[in-house]
């Protein structure tokens, strides 16, 4: 569901369910500006909550519904489209994540997103980059998490280079310091196995690649403020700092009030690990100092729903460069995209979505519906559905790539009924008749000889969908016919009825 342009929403939200915390910022919107009015912030840690074989146990499921319920009295008169939910690590990671966001979208009142890593690296980068200067510098962004650590190398408000890595605060204390107890050995080992996870990158992001580095997280801000309150540093994080810190922690053995009376109790469990993480990116980067941001993902969800409230939606330049990547042939796009606008046109709306939501996916699917032409002729739809559900896509949610991708797989040939239940609320019952009109669109305009089509008028049921052409048209157009026959077979085997005149 979208907002429109000339009515905005007051208030706008961002929540983050992360693999530690889960937050939630409410900022009011004022000229196209944001002015945050309220934030919340509860330790959930979903992600020691995963057991063994990836499903995210029952304790771990109240904890994260209790939360979200409260997230949701907060949220509960807020309009459609003006709140962005999205997990992160710990919802990629569970094989019951699917089961879990039913009861999770309940609770709070909104759609959540899972997001890809890569995804939440270009969201972070956006949140720092808007707090930050514009002074063309090149920045490294660090955000520590409870699952995965994400770096990001931009000039500005532009990401270059995006790393989302398998490590986090939770991840990594779970596996070293589970117990609480610092020894140097387990310290070696967990500060270790996080330069192992940097290796690959290693070399594309050591100094002189970059001008400055910026951390972005709760816990570099907590680590931030333990060296700055105790004179270890100056202003911000610095690699002697950090050394000092290091040796306190091995000399103490724990963190508790006792040896660290300045830190929220929510993280001494996390807080080893995240040193570990830090001090390994410090030694693996030849880094010496690193300033804190106070923007993250919350703020980079709030811009970046702010463009698409604002029709900057960063998806469509994601469809338009995959398309140029793909060599599409946008005039055969242009035709379909004006059918399918004559059909809308006649189609209030689709279920639960409005008409310009039900064009704006058309569009896209539209637009890469043949990219897999570039892979093999044969079944060339499978191969963009493929692309479309497995790329990094700037600005789109693991659900979207899924739907986009299904828009497409269904195009031609069989129409896979099974593929739409597999698809979340309201899509799994709105994609149905989106990809009929989309199957239709595309046999109208087969020929590819660029010429306007008549005016055609549709009718549109749940099991039917009726055409009718300008007396004679079909009689001097018999590829069409023959088109409009198959066709009627292919949905007739999927019990959808198309008649046509």
């Amino acid at each position: 569901m979208s907002q429109s342009q000339k009515h905005p929403p007051e208030h706008v939200a961002a929540v983050d369910l992360g693999s530690n915390s889960f937050h939630m910022v409410v900022a009011k919107l004022r000229a196209g500006e944001l002015i945050i009015v309220d934030r919340l912030r509860e330790m959930v840690r979903l992600g020691a909550g995963l057991n063994a074989q990836r499903h995210l146990t029952q304790d771990a499921q109240q904890r994260a519904l209790s939360c979200l319920e409260r997230f949701g009295q907060r949220l509960r008169d807020m309009p459609p489209g003006s709140v962005r939910a999205v997990g992160t690590n710990a919802l990629r990671a569970a094989r019951n994540a699917g089961q879990f966001l039913v009861e999770a979208e309940k609770a709070l009142g909104h759609p959540i997103d899972i997001i890809s890593g890569i995804e939440e690296a270009r969201l972070i980068y956006e949140g720092v980059a808007q707090s930050l200067a514009t002074d063309g510098k090149r920045r490294l962004v660090m955000d520590i998490g409870g699952g995965s650590t994400e770096y990001i190398v931009g000039v500005d408000k532009v990401p270059l280079r995006k790393e989302s890595l398998r490590m986090g605060c939770v991840s990594m204390g779970l596996a070293y310091f589970s117990d609480g107890k610092i020894t140097n050995k387990r310290f070696k080992h967990a500060v270790i196995a996080a330069r192992q996870e940097l290796e690959p990158f290693e070399y594309a992001l050591r100094k002189g690649c970059w001008d400055e580095a910026v951390g972005a997280s709760g816990t570099l801000r907590a680590i931030r403020k333990i060296l700055v309150d105790r004179g270890w540093s100056k202003d911000g994080i610095t690699a002697d700092g950090l050394n000092q810190l290091v040796n306190t922690l091995l000399a103490l053995g724990q963190v508790d009030k006792s040896g660290f009376p300045d830190l929220n109790p929510d993280r001494y469990p996390i807080f080893a690990s995240g040193v570990a993480i830090l001090y390994a990116t410090f030694k693996a980067l030849d880094m010496q100092h690193m300033q804190v941001s106070d923007g993250a993902l919350r703020e980079g969800l709030l811009y970046d729903l702010l463009g698409r409230i604002y029709h900057d939606d960063i998806r469509s330049r994601t469809v338009a460069a995959l398309a140029a990547r793909y060599h599409v042939d946008l005039q055969h796009v242009s035709c379909i995209q004006e059918t399918l606008k004559s059909f809308l046109r006649q189609v209030p709306s689709v279920g639960a979505i409005d008409r310009e939501t039900a064009e704006q996916w058309l569009n896209w699917a539209a637009t890469l519906h043949e990219i897999g032409l570039d892979i093999a002729h044969s079944q060339y739809h499978k191969h963009s559905a493929y692309i479309i559900e497995n790329a990094d896509l700037p600005g789109f949610s693991r659900q979207d790539q899924v739907l986009l991708a299904t828009l497409v797989r269904v195009h031609r040939r069989k129409f896979q009924l099974k593929l739409f239940k597999e698809l979340t609320p309201p899509w799994n019952q709105a994609a149905k008749p989106l990809a009929v009109l989309l199957r239709l669109a595309i046999v109208l305009n087969r020929s590819r000889h660029g010429n306007p089509l008549p005016n055609i008028k549709l009718g549109l049921g749940d099991s039917r969908v009726d055409l009718r052409f300008p007396k004679q048209w079909l009689e001097n157009q018999p590829l069409t016919a023959a088109d409009l026959e198959q066709e009627a077979g292919n949905l007739g085997a999927a019990e959808i009825e198309l008649t046509y005149l």
